[in-house]
């Protein structure tokens, strides 16, 4: 009899679950395509990055402490997002300096946590899917999955796999979009500045799809994009490697109305 793989708790993100639910959905396709038994904990709310990164470390705390709870039981926590995995990997512990116990829980998850695209190349030794996406793609390196989680070559590599689909490297892939969470909000000129700056880079590519790990990120872009009138489709990278040409691209969807 087979051995059993990996638990693997799959945190969606506020942003998949309130606007794109298709990258959950594919995120788990992909998952368990890679041999994983996947759950997605009821329990599970925001990762309290909004709170963290606006200097609120109290309601950041007891936020963490929530995600703690509900997915310490796991063998891995999987999300698809650089940015809401990078806060646990690499903020949780910080948060709990003070308290031995709930420091030593907030390491335990935070080593267990990984980005999705990273997690199937770099610890399940995913080398290629099976999906076909007929289309000349770029794609966006944000800001929090490349410094924060090292992503950065296992998309490509998966990427390459995918049948039909021709990428093409988007020049200053790896400069910062603009959206930061709570940066557009507190600096808009700058964050439209960034983004204007972005969608002339994808557009100079002419490819004909924008590819990225984040939703936030391609929320910002395809906002700015769609502002611009241009008709370059916008999606996450999971909703292509698992073969979902169903989901159409984000903001014809509604995600931007």
């Amino acid at each position: 009899m087979a051995a059993e793989g990996p638990r693997v708790a799959l945190f969606a993100t506020c942003l998949v679950d309130l606007f794109r639910p298709s990258v959950g959905f594919a995120a788990v396709k992909l998952l368990r395509a890679a041999g994983c038994r996947v759950h997605v904990p009821r329990a599970q709310t925001c990762c309290g990055q909004p709170a963290y990164n606006s200097g609120d470390r109290e309601d950041a705390k007891r936020i963490a402490l929530q995600v703690i709870e509900a997915f310490e039981d796991a063998d891995y926590v999987v999300v698809p997002s650089g940015s809401c995995g990078g806060t646990i990997a690499c903020h949780y512990p910080g948060l709990f300096a003070d308290d031995p116990d709930l420091a030593a829980r907030a390491r335990a998850l935070a080593e267990c946590t990984h980005e999705l695209v990273s997690f199937l190349v770099d610890v399940m030794g995913v080398s290629e899917v099976t999906a076909r996406h007929p289309a000349t793609a770029t794609y966006h390196d944000a800001c929090a999955g490349l410094r924060e989680l090292g992503v950065k070559g296992q998309a490509r590599t998966l990427l390459d796999t995918v049948a039909g689909l021709n990428v093409r490297e988007l020049p200053d892939s790896e400069v910062c979009c603009g959206f930061g969470g709570t940066f557009c909000v507190k600096y808009p000129d700058i964050s439209n500045a960034m983004v204007a700056d972005k969608v002339d880079a994808i557009v100079s590519t002419e490819a004909d799809t924008l590819l990225a790990g984040d939703l936030g990120c391609l929320m910002n872009i395809a906002g700015k994009l769609q502002r611009r009138g241009s008709r370059v489709a916008v999606r996450h990278v999971a909703e292509v490697l698992a073969g979902e040409p169903e989901a159409p691209p984000i903001g014809e969807a509604g995600e931007l109305s």
